[in-house]
């Protein structure tokens, strides 16, 4: 049984017909706009070997972690989906038989924003206009496969075809940088920038902490076990940073937003148990907040923009993560606290107007009480968009209806998609625009703003304040 795939026009758009038509020419002058990407995770190698991508499974939903956990709160084991194991135990390599599996399942994404970008994918990338189900599974299977086999599906030609105007990816501090380099001699005009993410070599929590310490020092050669050695490393390294990979900004997910500002014999003595191992109670949650200060240091230093991702329990399911590692679908969104929380770094940095702090936060109840008026009075601090579990409609929507009164649209940072999926990053500026549009069709309707601020404003919102925030030329 089929039924046909259509997206509609108006969709995600008011049911009220006077704000629904203030939607709509406010979206049809941004609609089109190009794309800026200042954070995802997107694969470097994609567009620097410009090579086809895999099968339609490997491609959509063996790196997905948004798709391969809503199968598994159902029971479908991870084995099946063809995620890979860290002990290399086998799991189902036949992407026909994942791509099954995974039709048969397809309602579980009814009402996700999920939902929302893979049909957007579907029709506009692919060009199919039947529904998603086990009936249809291998008619999708088949004209996936084929299209992905051509030359107008290579990575290089869909990034143009989606009019990205640049795109950020995100590398460890270890990370040569090589695809990068590469990208940058390639007679190519895509511009693919990296964004330092020193999390390995910050976090005395880490799994690879130890050894990544170590590799750091072989790397930078300097003496890491050294408090000025290791913070040289790091002043290396985002320098190399911005030199090959044209980053500009760092990246930090720590567990909560916890700052510090400590004395410096202080900083020594608490570096000193880091690196001996012998960890008081506190150490390692004060360690990562004295290092968020000291990367905003630096960023005053080097020009880097800061963007602190914290307030995620990551690998809450253990067995899981012993048995497939990190980012599988198990990281659960944690209470989180910032007015104190930021004070020591605040108190630091934060009246410098030439410094960049991108805050992001899983926590929507700290949005009015804390973020806003924090982003409000700071000139340091704008507030990134709604992340991650929250990246959806709804979440679009309390963002803007929580933040707006005090933080005002100029104090946030444009919308950025946060994703693995290079094939829906189109999708997911699509919501955001015509989430903000509907926001801003309200305010015009209600008479609280004339229609032709909102077209300046949902403009700046689409493009203008992400290229700004994040320093794009």
């Amino acid at each position: 049984m089929t039924s046909p795939l259509t997206l509609h026009p108006d969709r995600l758009f008011s049911a009220e017909p006077a704000q629904r038509d203030i939607a709509r020419r406010l979206y049809a002058q941004v609609k089109d706009l190009p794309i800026v990407s200042p954070h995802g995770h997107t694969d470097p190698e994609w567009f620097a070997l410009n090579e086809p991508f895999p099968d339609p499974a490997q491609l959509l939903i063996v790196p997905d972690h948004y798709v391969f956990r809503m199968l598994y709160s159902q029971g479908v084991p991870l084995e099946k989906l063809g995620i890979p194991t860290v002990d290399a135990s086998p799991v189902e390599t036949d992407g026909r038989k994942i791509w099954r599996l995974f039709a048969e399942n397809y309602q579980l994404f009814r009402g996700t924003p999920s939902r929302m970008w893979l049909d957007w994918v579907f029709a506009e990338v692919f060009g199919l206009d039947v529904l998603l189900n086990a009936d249809t599974a291998d008619h999708y299977y088949d004209v996936m496969a084929e299209k992905l086999s051509t030359d107008s599906f290579r990575p290089r030609a869909l990034f143009e075809q989606f009019n990205i105007e640049i795109i950020a990816t995100t590398e460890g501090a270890l990370d040569p940088l090589t695809h990068h380099q590469t990208i940058t001699e390639d007679d190519w005009d895509g511009r693919v920038v990296t964004t330092y993410r020193p999390d390995t070599v910050i976090d005395p929590e880490h799994e690879d902490f130890t050894k990544s310490l170590a590799a750091f020092g072989e790397l930078t050669g300097e003496d890491v076990m050294s408090w000025e050695g290791y913070l040289n490393a790091h002043r290396q390294r985002r320098q190399y940073f911005k030199e090959k990979g044209g980053a500009t900004a760092t990246d930090h997910g720590h567990r909560t937003a916890r700052t510090a500002n400590l004395s410096e014999a202080d900083k020594r003595a608490l570096f000193a148990r880091v690196v001996s191992g012998d960890l008081e109670a506190d150490d390692a949650d004060l360690f990562r907040g004295q290092m968020l200060t000291e990367m905003a240091r630096m960023s005053l230093e080097d020009g880097l923009v800061m963007q602190i991702h914290p307030g995620v329990h990551r690998n809450h399911n253990l067995p899981l993560f012993d048995k497939f590692g990190r980012d599988k679908g198990a990281d659960i969104p944690a209470p989180s606290e910032y007015v104190e929380a930021l004070s020591p770094l605040l108190e630091a940095v934060g009246n410098e107007p030439d410094l960049n702090i991108i805050l992001f936060t899983l926590d929507e109840d700290v949005y009015s009480r804390e973020l806003a008026p924090l982003a409000g009075h700071y000139p340091a601090l704008k507030l990134g968009p709604p992340w991650w579990f929250h990246d959806s409609p709804e979440g679009m929507r309390r963002f803007r209806e929580r933040t707006t009164e005090t933080a005002g649209f100029y104090n946030t940072a444009g919308f950025n998609d946060d994703t693995r999926a290079f094939l829906s990053i189109p999708a997911r500026h699509d919501v955001a625009r015509r989430m903000d549009c509907v926001f801003l069709a309200q305010l015009v309707a209600e008479h609280r703003l004339p229609e032709d601020e909102a077209h300046e404003v949902a403009h700046d919102l689409a493009y203008r304040l992400a290229k700004e925030a994040y320093k794009f030329s």
